[in-house]
């Protein structure tokens, strides 16, 4: 790496996220999590504020004092998954059931990493930053989406974010312009029935039953009804029903997950469902009742921004470091920033097979090799250096067709 107008203390990136991965939070009830964020933007020297929902927390570097001006938004999200941790290391979850599995706690540490830098050399900025600190990404109700209601992106001019990535190795970066990720529909099924002795159940209606004939009649209809060159999935994660073995369940629910790039094929899904699910409750005599909400739309990066991105990175890692991701199924809620303003979402190389960080996200084992999190602070700081004195692009282009 070239020497560089800033400094990065990767030694004090490296003992956040260590704090952090030892107290992991869910979705908003993030107490511990933004504790570790306020007590590190007092000490950096940067104000913040609570104002924007539950569980976040923005910091604010104002170079003029004076709350105009051009503002570049720098994101990370900070909620943790009820995932039990297997990793044997020194410094594991503390929460039985609650992991960091998806990295949530380098990205966390890389913004303050960032803002301690950028907060170094204050006095050559030209522009305002805004630290994005989100809860609840992962889950089933939108942090990103709570920020914005609250006004979050009203004076944010361009947003960038970034993920911890398995799929390239430490000290390689990458983006995918254009459509990156898909739109998160969350799905909840409930089935009412009647219970009766398993001994005798002429007398009950199988909730269960009806879960099940959901289950198995979804992506066979699905998978006849879309054409096979759109790209989609419906997942169901959880199904619970029950009590006891020889009762006859009055109640079953499906919990599950829509992921799409277009809101025709978003539509059809959900009708099809509602008629799948209803129709195997009219025909045991039960009911059944489907909520849902679309918890975030597309990722879309401008390819214009992009290309700003890699004249950026261009200047911390040579090109071949430098990859284009291709575009996947999962989501992310950042895409709800993206919706307001324009900005990019990339992607940091964190595979290390020396080190056995090879899990990927989600998963009980998953590692963050922590060698990379400097460069991840480096790519944000080095972004404003380039384009604190404003970023001239076409006009935006939302995903104005999706609503949330």
């Amino acid at each position: 790496m070239t020497h560089l107008p800033f400094t990065i203390d990767q030694d004090y990136i490296i003992a956040i996220r260590r704090e952090l991965h030892q107290v992991p939070e869910l979705a908003f009830d993030l107490p511990r999590t933004t504790a570790i964020v306020k007590r590190e933007l007092d000490r950096i020297g940067i104000p913040y504020s609570e104002a924007f929902g539950k569980g976040s927390v923005v910091g604010i570097l104002d170079v003029s004092g004076s709350g105009s001006g051009f503002t570049i938004g720098i994101r990370a999200d900070m909620d943790a998954l009820p995932v039990l941790e297997t990793n044997d290391l020194p410094y594991k979850s503390t929460i039985e059931g609650q992991m960091h599995a998806c990295g949530h706690d380098a990205h966390t540490a890389m913004l303050l990493g960032a803002a301690k830098a950028l907060a170094a050399i204050k006095d050559q900025l030209t522009c305002r930053v805004k630290f994005l600190f989100q809860p609840s990404e992962e889950g089933r109700e939108s942090g990103a989406l709570q920020m914005v209601r609250h006004g979050v992106m009203d004076d944010v001019d361009f947003i960038i974010g970034q993920h911890v990535y398995t799929e390239l190795p430490t000290g390689y970066i990458g983006v995918c312009p254009g459509m990156s990720q898909a739109a998160s529909r969350t799905l909840q099924i409930r089935f009412t029935g009647k219970a009766a002795h398993a001994a005798q159940p002429h007398n009950g209606i199988d909730a269960l039953a009806m879960a099940v004939r959901t289950y198995t009649s979804v992506q066979l209809v699905l998978t006849r009804e879309i054409n096979p060159l759109e790209q989609y999935l419906c997942s169901f994660g959880k199904l619970t029903a029950g009590t006891t073995q020889n009762v006859i369940p009055s109640q079953a629910e499906l919990l599950g997950t829509v992921r799409t790039f277009s809101p025709e094929v978003d539509g059809h899904i959900l009708r099809r469902l509602e008629q799948i699910a209803r129709q195997a409750a009219d025909e045991t005599g039960g009911q059944a009742e489907v909520t849902t909400h679309l918890k975030c739309l597309p990722v879309y990066n401008d390819p214009e921004a992009c290309s700003l991105w890699r004249m950026s990175a261009a200047k911390l890692v040579d090109e071949e470091y430098i990859r284009d991701v291709p575009k996947q199924i999962s989501s992310e809620d950042f895409s709800i920033f993206l919706k307001e303003k324009p900005g990019v979402f990339f992607r940091l190389g964190i595979r290390n097979e020396a080190k056995n960080c090879t899990a990927k996200p989600h998963n009980s084992t998953f590692m963050v090799d922590e060698d990379a999190l400097g460069l991840g602070s480096s790519l944000f700081v080095q972004f404003v250096l380039d384009h604190m004195h404003g970023i001239q692009m076409a006009a935006h282009e939302s995903l104005c067709i999706w609503s949330v």
